[in-house]
């Protein structure tokens, strides 16, 4: 991929998408390019989360290890998916393993590079403080709705 296509799927990421070019110029000639080959994994559940990774194609298997040591599928992220973006704001620890389902492009976008933007550009640190307030309202209303629903 180019770079103006790595920018153009970053722009479509709920996170990025009312950024400007040279924003999302920034995240995305900063970011780490590479291929992660079927059957690798990118990362253990459990282990530090410093950055976030964007799918440029193939796609990641999401398994979680239950407490009787068995792994289960949680989700599969498909190419133009963004995974552990609370990791570009906080330390967290991985809430999955990721599994290259096949030959799987990704970008790596670290906490560093992050908040590079974040001082370079106030005006996205707004964008990203109005994102993460609609999806704590967005949780607050399912929480709500389920509340309800059983009771």
């Amino acid at each position: 991929m180019s770079l103006s296509d790595d920018i153009h799927l970053l722009s479509q990421l709920p996170l990025f998408k009312d950024m400007n070019d040279d924003q999302l110029r920034l995240i995305a000639f900063g970011a780490d390019r590479r291929v992660i080959a079927a059957g690798q994994i990118l990362f253990r559940q459990g282990s530090p989360a410093e950055s976030a990774y964007v799918i440029t194609s193939g796609s990641l298997e999401l398994s979680v290890t239950g407490s009787d040591g068995m792994g289960q599928t949680e989700a599969i992220a498909e190419s133009g998916s963004l995974i552990s973006e609370l990791a570009l704001v906080t330390q967290v620890e991985r809430k999955f393993t990721a599994i290259a389902r096949e030959d799987t492009g990704i970008l790596r976008i670290t906490r560093t590079l992050f908040h590079r933007l974040i001082e370079e550009f106030p005006s996205a640190a707004r964008i990203i403080e109005n994102r993460i307030r609609d999806n704590i309202a967005e949780l607050a209303a399912q929480a709500a709705s389920q509340f309800h629903r059983f009771n």
